[in-house]
């Protein structure tokens, strides 16, 4: 198998979800991701400690406010390893304990791409 060394790193269109959408009910940060991710940043720029889930029903990570997060899960591999966050996954964020007033909250995710598109 040949395995290319030349790999580019690509970033889909910031998403981000007002503070006003924030509630306690799981809301979608922008759409489903278009590509397989390996580097996921997450932002809690609010004014109260949110959580985020990648399914729209469990908790599965906690920020505080002002809070990020950096998952760099396999910027250091080829295309062909590794493993990903996979295409069509949603971030979901709802609030902790009382609705934020002020700020948003932010994904910014890259993938790895041969070809440049």
């Amino acid at each position: 198998m040949n395995y290319s060394l030349a790999i580019r790193l690509l970033a889909e269109p910031l998403r981000s979800l007002a503070f006003g959408s924030v509630s306690g009910s799981y809301m979608g940060v922008g759409t489903a991701f278009e590509h397989p991710i390996r580097l996921l940043y997450i932002q809690n720029l609010t004014d109260v400690a949110v959580l985020f889930s990648l399914d729209g029903i469990n908790d599965h990570w906690i920020l505080p406010t002002q809070g990020y997060m950096i998952i760099d899960i396999t910027a250091n591999k080829t295309r062909e390893q590794g493993w990903y966050i996979a295409e069509g996954t949603r971030i979901y964020v709802r609030d902790l304990a009382g609705a934020p007033t002020l700020g948003a909250v932010y994904v910014t995710v890259f993938y790895g791409t041969e070809t440049g598109q």
